[in-house]
């Protein structure tokens, strides 16, 4: 397997080794040791799998007291899968990484805790997978606007489907003013 380091603190993309051949393929998602050594030591505690049409844009996410880490992949079809830095003190923090993971590439991304993240679906149909770090707390859950001008993510679609949470989301300096609140407030 290949580690690529992104221009984003403790984002990688994987790139798994594949075997092909005549009747399909074989990979490895996880591998314990491997992943370790690459730096993912963390336990993962949930698996999550959505399926999605064209257009679709999940995102962007996050929890605030229980953190999750994420290792993504997709089975079918392909997505734009982005991540954001929203960690206060980090060198990338406010910066975006966006990269194609698909059934052709079988790559993975991982997202470590403390970032946000989204993807929009490319493809007629996608089947996405999740590796989590923490338990799925709805209350916790927070979205930041998918389309903040401040954050400017180069999304591949300009007229993504949305959830009435996605539509809803609140601005990037909206949620910074309020991690400063809180932490203040600490």
């Amino acid at each position: 397997m290949e580690i690529v380091k992104t221009p984003i603190t403790r984002v990688l993309l994987i790139k798994p080794k594949e075997w092909r051949d005549t009747r399909g393929y074989f990979l490895e998602t996880w591998q314990k040791e491997r992943y370790t050594a690459a730096g993912i030591d963390f336990p993962f505690i949930q698996d999550n799998c959505s399926k999605s049409s064209y257009g679709v844009l999940r995102g962007l996410h996050f929890q605030r007291m229980f953190p999750q880490g994420k290792l993504v992949n997709v089975s079918l079809g392909s997505v734009f899968d982005v991540a954001v830095d929203i960690r206060r003190g980090s060198p990338t923090f406010g910066q975006w990484y966006g990269i194609e993971l698909s059934e052709e590439n079988q790559w993975q991304l991982w997202i470590a805790p403390g970032l946000a993240h989204g993807f929009v679906v490319t493809s007629t149909i996608a089947h996405f997978h999740y590796k989590c770090t923490e338990f799925y707390h709805h209350e916790d859950e927070v979205t930041i606007r998918w389309n903040d001008p401040e954050l400017n993510i180069k999304w591949p679609i300009k007229d993504p489907i949305l959830s009435i949470k996605d539509k809803t989301a609140l601005s990037f300096s909206v949620i910074l003013g309020e991690i400063l609140e809180q932490e203040k407030n600490s």
